[in-house]
């Protein structure tokens, strides 16, 4: 539900507006709470934002490269061509990437994000809420692309309500009310958690 505290989650794992006031949090074994928000993505955890987070008026491509550059500290060429295989990924058409990002349309906002976030390779992406805006036909194209990108060995953690898109693309299934975990398992089996129905819909309807 909304004001759970999923969003806060995603800031004080990359620091980001930032750190966690208490607990640690541990990327593959190793402590990253005490880093900064840049090294926390060097280190391999990037994250989306609910709200447009380009540069308007740079082209896709120079949106993707710039992040190539600053996640991946790579070489002007090797970032060249992790920003192109990164929109390759998102499938953002090539006659677009030369496009202002002010100038593509929703989904297409959304691939720029996407492939902004993996173009520096990181272990995991954390997106938060990517279908917000999205017809029922591109919630399906972004099933797809979420796929894409976990295949390319991405962990891919994802905060949504919109739940064919969890459905599709999840193989867990965590829910969170007011800063606490009350279900936590398979999605199909989540869904029928009688303390989910309750959470979101009331307990009247979790009676039923």
């Amino acid at each position: 539900p909304n004001g759970s505290g999923k969003s806060t989650l995603f800031n004080v794992i990359t620091g980001i507006p930032f750190s966690p006031s208490a607990g640690e949090v541990f990327l593959s074994g190793e402590p990253i709470h005490r880093l900064k928000p840049h090294q926390i993505s060097r280190a391999g955890v990037v994250r989306t934002f609910q709200k447009d987070a380009e540069f308007a008026t740079l082209s896709a491509r120079e949106n993707v490269y710039a992040s190539a550059v600053y996640c991946g500290q790579m070489t002007s060429k090797a970032a060249s061509d992790a920003a192109e295989q990164a929109l390759d990924d998102v499938s953002l058409a090539r006659e677009r990437r030369a496009k202002a990002a002010a100038d593509l349309s929703v989904f297409e906002r959304k691939q720029l994000m996407i492939a902004s976030a993996i173009a520096g390779r990181p272990k995991v992406l954390l997106l938060d809420e990517p279908a917000a805006g999205l017809t029922k036909p591109e919630v399906s194209d972004l099933s797809a692309l979420i796929r894409t990108v976990h295949e390319r060995g991405i962990t891919v953690v994802l905060i949504e309500h919109v739940l064919p898109l969890l459905l599709k693309v999840s193989d867990h299934l965590m829910i969170l009310n007011h800063g606490a975990i009350i279900a936590s398992g398979k999605p199909e089996e989540v869904v029928r958690n009688p303390q989910v129905i309750e959470a979101y819909l009331g307990k009247r309807e979790a009676r039923l």
